[in-house]
């Protein structure tokens, strides 16, 4: 591979500048093996040429160091790339000389340094030499005293065996004068069992704890003795010497714990005892680490664990002095006062445990944290008991919110004389979250079972008012209202009494206790309302299941309502003078349900999201629905009468029967107006709407058939004056037009006035395509109204109606639909003719 070439060719370059370029890098080569310079551009015929005179001018030198032969060509040719490089231009080689002598002066210095560098790595390797020299002569020496000394010990073997039989005799002699100076103390043993049990009878608890220490340590040397030895069978005699000891420690850990088990109140009265009991089981448990760290040989008795009783016995203390007391009433105030005399009491002791008993004791202890911790183990364990029992609302309520608030209050753990040395955030809740909520739930059952008694309560109160002999209230405008808008649209003073109450710690259980046993029960909204605000005073989970189960309960009501709305509206059609007045009741209940269904978004827990529930507001609508419903049909038995008397030919001469009809409809609207008015919009068209169905339904009876075309006219002027007159009252009543049914009064009476039947066809399509619910039957009908319509126009129009069906649109509000048409009598036949 070629060299890529940077100077120009060696055909147009002078001679004299071929030779400065080759002398340049024979200078170059030497620098180039020396500082190991980048090799320089070259042509590629001058690589070539001198890379072959390298190949015939190697040495044998070379031959023998393949390496220095490699780095000479190396140098070489870098030497001649880097010359070529610099050189490649005649001006450049002015400046020859000055490269040659700075070439000449950087390879000797390199030498130079080469020479020096060289020189001290000798110098160094003489200094090791020397070193290791002395090194040898040093271990030889060693060595050979190694040896003398071997020889001096094979020559004195002899010897050591006389001093073994000396030290035999000499143990034995010690083991002798051990025992001698133990025997006073041997013998003295019973002496000081009477001494010590004279020193514990009378309290003096150090100094018989030293005495006692004293013979413990004397029975344990010598028994680790006789285990040393393997005299197992003399340890039994032993121990029955020494027997008095268990008595000793047995009467001295009964002082002991009783000292501990009234340790609140020693610290108070005598601290000094407490703190004796202390330094007794401290001394006892040093010695049993002693005794464990050896663990060569471990007395009978040992470990007495002597600290681990301590801090059992203060748990029992703490635990049977306030928990294990007669069994706890929770019917009434009982409960609440129970709670009050724990938080009392808790913080009394946990007081005299921080600022006595802290000082009276080791700080390993920890006293003040065990003494939390039980309290807080013990609480627990409590309150899981008590809530096992069959709780009222009144009892889970407090026992939420003293577990919850009073706790961590500063009333209790809280206490400004606790902190910071009590905490008892690290130790858990004092109820768990699964509790807390098994809990919530039990309290929501029993308010939902309660609120569902108060409610039928309600119902039956509020239906046995419907037959007194006074109308229902009325508001300040006019409006038909029973008691219970009155309190929905008002917040319970109850309610805002306990709230405030429940502010103050100090009163939060007492408070929380009369305001669930007194909560008023006048109405349904208010109640629940109620009901939601106190829970709110415990969290938001408790707050959020009760306004569900208050949803669910008004939901429910509103179903029972209406339940006894068809059942009052029966009981009246028997005997429609009881109740006396049970239009303005069922306009009451209609103002009462909207009421509700405008105060119902109050209960929402969150003031940002006040919308009623579909399910509610579907179970309102329904509500209002049937009180509308049974009122239309009060309404339709005073209307049925006049309706029946047409068509008639007196009805064509007379307009007395629709003057009576208005008469009903305006005393019925007069009623409508103590509803408020989206209620009595509702009315008024539903009323236009059942008198136009009425209408309708009594022309389509077949009652009539026109016997001329003056008869015709008349029916044609009666239908225009009734249409007018119902559909100028309706409008003065506050009726748009556009929203009357009436207009198919006028739609239809087009189809009588046609004055060619040939065109019923057209006139019939534009009918059906703006009543689209129209039938054939209906069609029929007024054709036979008519009498005027041979049997191939009638087949024509029904044949046209055939091919046009018609699609009711989604906001279309039928008015054919409900009118049924009369089936047509069948001639009578006798029973062997045939029927004609």
């Amino acid at each position: 591979m070629c060299v890529v070439c940077v100077c120009p060719p060696p055909l147009l370059c002078p001679p004299q500048h071929n030779e400065a370029v080759r002398s340049a890098a024979a200078g170059a080569e030497e620098t180039a093996a020396g500082c190991r310079l980048p090799p320089p551009a070259l042509s590629c015929s001058q690589t070539m040429g001198m890379a072959a005179e390298e190949e015939h001018a190697a040495s044998p030198r070379e031959e023998e160091w393949p390496e220095a032969e490699k780095a000479e060509k190396l140098a070489r040719g870098a030497a001649l790339k880097w010359a070529s490089g610099v050189f490649y231009r005649p001006e450049k080689l002015e400046g020859l000389g000055q490269y040659r002598s700075r070439e000449t002066q950087r390879n000797s210095s390199i030498q130079s340094r080469l020479k020096s560098t060289v020189q001290s790595y000798l110098e160094g390797v003489s200094v090791g030499l020397e070193q290791l020299r002395s090194a040898v002569q040093e271990v030889q020496s060693v060595c050979q005293e190694m040896g003398a000394a071997r020889w001096a010990l094979l020559d004195s073997q002899d010897q050591l065996q006389g001093l073994q039989q000396m030290r035999v005799l000499m143990a034995e002699h010690v083991q002798l004068a051990s025992v001698v100076q133990v025997l006073p103390q041997l013998f003295s043993v019973q002496e000081v069992f009477s001494h010590t049990l004279q020193l514990l009878r009378g309290q003096q608890l150090l100094e018989a704890h030293v005495e006692l220490m004293m013979v413990e340590q004397l029975r344990d040397d010598i028994l680790s003795q006789l285990h040393l030895r393997g005299l197992s069978s003399a340890q039994t005699t032993v121990l029955s010497y020494f027997s008095g000891l268990q008595e000793i420690n047995e009467s001295l850990a009964k002082q002991l714990w009783d000292i501990t088990g009234s340790s609140l109140q020693l610290v108070r009265e005598d601290p000094v005892l407490f703190v004796t009991a202390v330094r007794i089981i401290e001394r006892e448990e040093k010695i049993d680490d002693t005794l464990l760290l050896e663990a060569t040989f471990l007395p009978p008795g040992r470990p007495k664990g002597w600290r681990q009783k301590f801090y059992h016995i203060l748990q029992e203390t703490i635990t049977g002095s306030l928990f294990r007391a007669a069994r706890v009433k929770t019917e009434g105030s009982g409960l609440a006062r129970h709670l009050a005399a724990l938080q009392k009491d808790i913080v009394s002791e946990l007081r005299v445990v921080k600022d006595l008993m802290v000082q009276c004791v080791p700080a390993h202890y920890n006293i003040l944290s065990l003494c939390t911790a039980t309290y807080h183990q013990a609480l627990t364990s409590h309150l899981q008991d008590i809530l096992r029992e069959n709780l009222d609302k009144q009892a889970l309520f407090l026992l939420l919110e003293w577990a919850l608030h009073v706790y961590h209050s500063p009333e209790m753990m809280g206490h400004p004389d606790l902190l910071p040395e009590v905490d008892v955030s690290d130790l858990g809740p004092l109820m768990s979250p699964e509790l807390v909520d098994q809990t919530e739930r039990k309290y929501v059952v029993k308010v939902k079972a309660s609120v569902l008694e108060w409610m039928q309560r309600t119902l039956e109160v509020e239906f046995k008012e419907w037959f007194r002999e006074e109308e229902p209230e009325m508001d300040h405008q006019g409006f038909f209202q029973s008691a219970l808008p009155v309190i929905i649209m008002q917040v319970g003073p109850w309610c805002c009494w306990g709230t405030a109450m429940l502010r103050d710690p100090r009163k939060r259980a007492t408070a929380c206790s009369l305001l669930l046993l007194h909560l008023p029960s006048p109405f349904p909204l208010q109640m629940l309302n109620e009901n939601i605000q106190v829970a709110s005073l415990i969290n938001d989970s408790l707050q959020q299941k009760v306004y569900n189960m208050a949803l669910e309960e008004l939901e429910a009501f509103l179903g029972r309502l209406r339940e006894a709305l068809v059942h009052c509206g029966k009981e009246h059609q028997k005997d429609r003078a009881v109740p006396k007045h049970y239009i303005s009741y069922l306009l009451a209940m209609l103002n009462n349900n909207l009421a509700l269904s405008s105060s119902v978004s109050s209960l929402h827990p969150d003031t940002a999201c006040r919308e009623v529930p579909v399910s509610l507001q579907a179970a309102l609508d329904r509500t209002q629905k049937k009180a509308c419903q049974l009122l239309l049909e009060e309404m339709l038995l005073d209307l049925q009468p006049l309706c029946l008397q047409l068509p008639s030919r007196k009805w064509l001469s007379s307009s007395q029967l629709v003057t009576s009809i208005c008469e009903v409809i305006d005393k019925y609207a007069k009623d409508f107006s103590r509803v408020r008015k989206p209620i009595f919009t509702v009315l008024l068209a539903e009323s236009e709407l059942l008198v136009s169905s009425q209408y309708l339904r009594a022309l389509m009876q077949k009652k009539m058939v026109c016997r001329s075309k003056e008869e015709r006219a008349q029916l044609c002027d009666r239908l225009l004056q009734d249409a007018t007159q119902l559909r100028e009252l309706f409008s003065g009543l506050g009726l748009e037009r556009q929203q009357q049914s009436l207009e198919a009064v006028f739609a239809l009476r087009e189809l009588i006035c046609l004055k060619d039947p040939a065109l019923l066809s057209l006139e019939v399509l534009g009918f059906i395509t703006k009543y689209p619910d129209v039938s054939d039957e209906h069609i029929s009908t007024l054709l036979d109204l008519r009498g005027d319509v041979s049997r191939d126009v009638r087949h024509m129009v029904l044949e046209m109606m055939e091919q046009n069906p018609q699609v009711l649109p989604e906001s279309y509000q039928p008015i054919f639909s409900t009118i049924l048409v009369p089936a047509p009598e069948l001639p009578f036949c006798l029973r062997k003719g045939k029927c004609t």
